[in-house]
This record gives C-alpha cells, structure tokens and sequence, in this order.
C-alpha cells in the first residue's frame, strides 16, 4: 500500500522460462528485484533545500527500470537454460493525510516490526517486501536487488560507480565480472555486521535508518534481514542519472544480462549431480 499517494501501488511479477539446450539441462534459478518508485518527495521527511534533488526524483525507480529492461532483453535473446523472476514493487511516496509518518511502526510480510525514523528511507521498505516475496514464492537460487537506494552511495563513490553488497562472495565475483564485460562498474563495499547494531530499534525489531555513517551500509545491513539465501545488492543511486544529459543512463541491464547469461551457461555445463559435465570431444 502508498495511502499518502493519489496513485495506488502496483505490485509487478514477470516470469521468464527459457528454452533448454539439451534434455536434462540443469537450470539457473534467479530472483531479480527492483526499487520501483515512481516519484519520492520524501514524505513527512521532505525533500528540501539544494541537493535534494526533488526534481528529479522520477529517477528513483531507476533499480525497476533496469529489471524490467533486462527481462526485455533476456526475453529477446531468447537465453536458454534460465528461469528467472523480475520483481518490482511500484508506488510513490507522497504527503497526505493518510501518509505514513515519522514513528511510524510498519510490520513487513515475514512478521519484523520496522521504526519508521525517516520517511525519507522509504525505498528499502518496499524492498523488503518484494526480497520477501521474491524468495518464498519464486523459490530462486540467488536474487539480486537493484535500487536508488542511499545519497551516501553517491558520495562514496560518484556518478560512474554503483555500490555492490552481497551474502556470497562467488556471487559478488560473478556479478563484478559482468558488470566488467559490460562496461559499467561495480565496488564492492562490505557488510560489517557491527554496524547493525546502528538499525536496532528499541520499540521495534529493526528501524529504517541508521544516521549519517555508514548510510549505504547500513541501508544494504537492513535489506539483509529480509534474505536468507545468497543475496547481492546494487546500489546504482549515483550512475543511474546523466547530469550532462539530463536523462536516465539504464545502469545495470547490461550487467544483469550479462550475469543471467553467465549462470544459466555455468547451470547447463553442470550434470544431475553437480558436477561439470563431459562434453564431446570436437571432430577434427
């Protein structure tokens, strides 16, 4: 739900099922999710004075944008040997009466209670249902998330690289790699569980942000409470928009094709038991 928004929330699932190369090949399952809001003035917690951005907050279903363009892509080329899920959970956050409010307590799907200190870090709420939902009902081997998700993302790191947090480091490795093959680029910023102490909440299990250190740590640390299986996380808040251009750059399909290719090849060249299989030797 968005009761502070005129326009009622969507809640968007696409499926794609690829072909399969051979009979019996094994199948990569991936669970893409995206931070889908179509407009953020910030709520309670508004937006204002230089640098807010405003403006230009249509940018921040940009981690959306870049989900669904790869399930265009991927449904394009056709990739075999993949199944793979694209979640977006749309809405806008808007003021009214009926707008959530700073002290707020909101309970995700999984039954964790969230303090709302900031309406302003509303993106990561929407995200936790959608990772929720993502893993127990489309059942995926991995997901990854994409999302606008913390300005400390941008100050970190600029306009050209977006933050990669992840659970599995095989993961991680395999998603900076596509993301090198795809031209676009990825750091890797940690997860230091000491730092979740920043996100407790003495009325609630969890609150929705952790102060100015380590915002774009402690926005990925909150994400995770609502994971359990290998899990990575984009934030792409600084490349998603061209200043120059004033337009949105699409950050992140090139990579997440990229990486679906690559896992559904790596799914196929394993046999029913997990190991690599023996291919025929070439005729020559």
């Amino acid at each position: 739900r968005a009761p502070g928004a005129e326009n009622g929330a969507q809640f968007i699932h696409l499926t794609y099922r690829g072909p399969s190369s051979a009979p019996g090949a094994r199948r990569a399952s991936i669970a893409l999710v995206g931070k889908g809001l179509t407009y953020d003035s910030g709520g309670y917690n508004l937006k204002a004075g230089p640098g807010s951005m405003i403006e230009k907050m249509k940018f921040d279903c940009g981690g959306a944008a870049a989900v669904l363009g790869a399930a265009r892509a991927v449904a394009a080329l056709e990739l075999p040997d993949l199944d793979c899920h694209f979640v977006v959970a749309a809405c806008e956050n808007m003021i009214s009466a009926e707008a959530m409010r700073p002290g707020d307590i909101l309970t995700a799907s999984n039954g964790k209670t969230i303090e709302v200190a900031n309406t302003d870090a509303e993106g990561r709420l929407t995200l936790a249902d959608a990772l929720i939902y993502a893993e127990t009902e489309c059942d995926p081997d991995a997901l990854v998330d994409v999302a606008t998700l913390t300005g400390a993302c941008v100050v970190a790191l600029g306009n050209l690289v977006a933050g990669l947090f992840a659970t599995d480091d095989a993961l991680a490795a395999q998603l900076d790699q596509a993301a090198t093959h795809a031209g676009e680029h990825l750091w890797r910023l940690p997860l230091h569980d000491d730092y979740d102490d920043l996100i407790k909440s003495k009325i609630a299990d969890l609150k929705n942000v952790g102060g100015r250190p380590a915002g774009s740590i402690t926005a990925a640390l909150f994400l995770k409470h609502f994971v359990s299986r290998p899990w990575a996380h984009l934030d792409i808040a600084g490349p998603v928009w061209d200043d120059k251009l004033d337009a949105a750059t699409g950050f992140g399909v090139a990579t997440l094709v990229e990486f679906l290719q690559a896992r559904a090849a790596a799914a196929a060249d394993l046999d029913a038991k997990g190991h690599p299989s023996e291919k025929p030797a070439d005729d020559h």
